[in-house]
Formats: structure tokens, sequence, C-alpha cells
């Protein structure tokens, strides 16, 4: 079957009627706290933050009846995490899903006792949050994007193999402290491939301000770094990239079908399902330290060949055969 078929019927099926694999303790409601750094937009279909409770629904878990969602975004303010993170507490959840290291952190601070579950891109060790993966211990559990770092160097090693003349990229990075195991992973690929780096913030949201940036480095290339901000902000990078012409890979395998050229990594689909079995299993009592933390085995390449002829860029046919799914 088409990837892009399957995903599409995944996608359907996550936000359709409830399927449930299990039915609940009948009269037992369950509450679970969302701690997401920006509201998804009303149209908005495929993020975590609406996959996650839609999985839950085939689940069993039915918003209104046997499930309660407290949803707290900080719109892009780190600084309020901490006191959304403590409106949770006060309302006595079950589990909170804390998504962004932030808002981990937050989360952690504000609760010993309250299980939470963690998902994201980053090392949950190297942050400090778990002892170890496999028995992480404590009130916190749950699904990361890559072992033991972030991929940042992968995918500037794919850009640059698409791109083989390319001498500068551009980073795009968010105004966040927890964005900085990234920067170090790409600059470290980028000295390997004797390729300048040039990271470029975007503040406020304002990405006019940040291509024009790009465009005055002289950049041959975008690497968009991996955030929540950026997924959710995905088609207009993807047509601001677009644009200034500009060669670009992104989070997901999946933004390759939002007109990117080029995503990496494993499924957002995929991973959202498998957080919601985290929180069903802490719902019928497992104790979150019991849980290993999950890491992805599978990393998709998707390479979109509509947006490279867009920008008169021919793939390798090394890269193109390597990849998961050539979008046409």
């Amino acid at each position: 079957m088409n990837r892009r078929v399957f995903l599409s019927a995944v996608t359907g099926g996550l936000l359709a009627a409830p399927l449930a694999a299990e039915a609940q303790p009948a009269g037992r409601v369950y509450r679970l706290g969302l701690l997401y750094p920006i509201a998804p937009g009303p149209s908005e279909r495929r993020t975590s933050a609406v996959l996650i409770p839609a999985a839950l629904r085939e689940l069993g878990y039915v918003e209104g009846q046997n499930l309660i969602v407290e949803r707290r975004y900080a719109e892009g303010q780190t600084d309020r995490f901490p006191g959304l993170a403590r409106e949770l507490v006060r309302l006595r959840m079950d589990v909170i899903l804390a998504i962004t290291t932030a808002a981990i952190r937050a989360a952690r601070d504000a609760t010993k006792t309250i299980p939470i579950v963690i998902y994201g891109n980053f090392d949950p060790v190297a942050a400090g949050f778990v002892a170890n993966l496999a028995r992480p211990e404590g009130n916190i559990t749950g699904v990361v994007i890559a072992p033991g770092g972030t991929l940042a160097g992968k995918k500037l090693e794919l850009l640059k193999e698409a791109v083989p003349g390319a001498t500068q990229i551009a980073l795009l990075a968010p105004v966040d402290p927890t964005f900085s195991l990234q920067v170090r992973e790409a600059q470290k690929a980028a000295l390997a491939l004797g390729v300048k780096l040039a990271v470029v913030e975007v503040r406020d949201r304002d990405y006019n301000r940040a291509f024009t940036t790009i465009a005055a480095a002289r950049a041959d290339a975008l690497f968009v770094g991996s955030h929540a901000q950026f997924y959710l902000d995905r088609k207009q990078i993807i047509e601001l990239a677009a644009k200034h012409r500009l060669p670009a890979i992104y989070e997901w395998p999946e933004q390759g079908e939002d007109g990117g050229l080029m995503g990496y990594g494993t499924s957002l689909i995929g991973l959202s399902r498998r957080a919601a079995t985290y929180i069903d299993r802490i719902f019928k009592g497992a104790a979150p330290g019991d849980l290993p933390i999950e890491q992805p085995t599978k990393f998709d390449l998707v390479i979109n060949l509509k947006a490279a002829k867009a920008l008169g860029l021919t793939i390798p046919p090394s890269l193109l055969a390597r990849a998961d799914q050539v979008i046409e």
C-alpha cells in the first residue's frame, strides 16, 4: 500500500469513532493533564496534542464520558510552564502528559507522585529526568523521538547529500534553551561535512524576518530544527522555503507530504499511539517507574520530487534509492 494512503487511513482512524480494545471499569472517570507549548489551530488534525487523545479514544477513553482532558498551553512562553504544571497538580490529574523538555521539567518540579508521561526530542538521561531508560524509577516514563540524541546530525548529512554543492546551511532554531543539544549535534556534523552552519533564531514566530536573515547569510539549504512550534507552523515555513528557493529537511517524515522537500525521523502518528499506550497502562495501575522509556527503532526518509522539481534540484539516485517514500 502507498505510504501516503496508509498514513491518511491511520489518521482518519485515530480521529474517527472509538474502537475500544478493552472496556474500562464502569463508573471510573480518568483525568489527563496535557502540558504543551502551543495550542494547535482549530483545523489542525495531525499533531500530538490531537493524535494522542484520539488514540486514547481507540483504547476506550472517551472525553465527556470516562475521560477528562485538561489542556494547558504555554503559547510559546516557556516561563509559563511552572504555573501551568502546578495548576494541573492542584486539579489532581491521574497522568500528566508533558511535551518538550521545558514542560517536563516544570511537571517534574511540580509533583513527585502524579505519573508523568514524556514525549519529545531529547535524551531524558542527559536531561536529568531519569537515571536510566530501562528502569526510570520515580514518576516519569514515556517515549522519545530519537535514541541517544536528536537526529540533528543525520538530518544534516541527508541534506548535504541532497544538495552536494551546499557550503552554507542555515539551522532554523526556536528561542528555547532546551534546543541547545540539537545545535551542538548539528555543529558537530557540519564540521565533519565541511560546511558552515548559520543558526537563525525565530523570535515571536516572525518567520519572514528569520528568512530575511537566512537570505542575507547566503544559505544554500535549510535545516528546520525539531520543535513543536515549527511543526504547528510547518505550512508557513514550507511556503517560505519554497519562496526563497531553499532545499530543506524537516522534523517528521509526514512533512514531506505537506510539501516539504525532505522529512526524516520516526512516524508522528506511530509515536503518538505509543504515548497513548503508556497513558493507558498507567490508568490501569502500572507504576511509571517500572515502564522502560521507549525509543524508536525505525526511521523513515520521505522525499518530495514535486518540491525538488520546483527548486530545480536533482536528487541523487543513491539517496532516492534509500528513501522509504518518494512523492511524485
